[in-house]
């Protein structure tokens, strides 16, 4: 619970009950859709709304803490801010998993002089083994 409120404090948010309750139930799940953080916080934060959910998370998205994983054809995930990182996600099941990046890529490499890379979000799609 410390970590989380010196990563709030660090991006110049309060580190409320709501948002810790959030950050707390994103980490423990990894990547999760707003539907189904709103379904565990409302086990034992039922007075905690969805708008106030939708409301932090995006003050968390803008103070960089929380990052959005657009899902095509789907609902966005959202996880931690962390190092960047390939998502694998499978069309079937909808399951979300981290990858490291291949040091031996450059991501320098991907941009030119005309645009300065701030960071990178690469989504894969496929199938995972328990769905082929």
């Amino acid at each position: 619970m410390n970590y989380y409120i010196e990563i709030l404090k660090a991006s110049g948010l309060k580190a409320t009950v709501q948002r810790l309750t959030i950050l707390e139930v994103m980490s423990d799940s990894g990547h999760i859709t707003i539907d189904g953080l709103y379904q565990q916080i409302n086990q034992t934060h039922p007075t905690l709304s969805l708008a106030t959910i939708y409301k932090n998370i995006v003050m968390m998205i803008e103070k960089k803490v929380v990052v959005e994983i657009p899902i095509v054809g789907s609902k966005s995930y959202y996880e931690l801010k962390k190092q960047d990182h390939i998502h694998i996600i499978c069309k079937e099941c909808g399951d979300v998993r981290d990858k490291e990046i291949d040091p031996s890529w450059h991501t320098s490499s991907l941009a030119d002089d005309t645009f300065s890379l701030s960071y990178m979000q690469i989504n894969l799609y496929g199938t995972c083994l328990e769905c082929q």
